[in-house]
């Protein structure tokens, strides 16, 4: 039985899930960003995974993360003539994030790494017994 391949394939898992845990941390931090690197508001950010297969008779499998995007969906537009990055007519540019939408994405991705955790685990245990069959 080989574990290594496993083993490669929920580590790949688990850092795919720890970038995404991150981007979503990054989107919940600038909900409330009007003004990014670019003077626009911050846009959402997404990222997208692919799978790998890779090695002898593709032995190394796993997932990566193909990359990262920002969501072009536009921000909401209120009238706030106080605020500083407002327009001529008191209009200010929100950031697309929605909080509920992110927190959702949170749970989906910390319940993905902690699956992926328990495989590793699993696999370690069991690997461990199967050493010590011959004992």
């Amino acid at each position: 039985m080989n574990f290594v391949t496993g083993i490669h394939a929920t580590s790949s898992a688990l850092t795919a899930e720890q970038m995404r845990l991150d981007i979503v941390a990054q989107n919940i931090a600038n909900a409330y960003t009007t003004k990014d690197t670019d003077g626009n508001p911050y846009q959402r950010r997404t990222l997208s995974f692919e799978t790998v297969l890779g090695g002898v008779n593709n032995a190394e499998k796993g997932v990566r993360v193909a990359g990262m995007k920002k969501d072009p969906t536009p921000g909401e537009e209120v009238y706030n003539p106080g605020h500083p990055h407002a327009d001529a007519q008191g209009m200010l540019k929100l950031p697309n994030v929605q909080i509920a939408t992110e927190m959702v994405d949170l749970m989906s991705a910390s319940r993905a790494y902690e699956a992926n955790l328990s495989v590793a685990r699993n696999s370690r245990s069991l690997a461990t017994k199967a050493l010590s069959i011959g004992k």
